[in-house]
């Protein structure tokens, strides 16, 4: 089967929480890759932020005749 190693894998839930809640850490950076998640994330809403706000900025300004 095509799927077979995605459905038969074992349940890590208890693992992950007992991580979580023994953590330190805020809950966004409680996990082991959580920190590349989620400055990737950042960085890729800034990048898209700037390309909305260089737009906009090239619309309003508009063409010089």
């Amino acid at each position: 089967m095509v799927l077979s190693s995605l459905v038969n894998r074992p349940n890590r839930v208890y693992e992950k929480q007992r991580l979580v809640q023994l953590s330190k850490e805020s809950i966004t950076y409680a996990l082991p890759r959580s920190r590349l998640y989620v400055r990737s994330y950042h960085a890729l809403f800034a990048v898209g932020m700037c390309g909305c706000v260089y737009s906009a900025y090239h619309l309003i300004k508009g063409k010089s005749s």
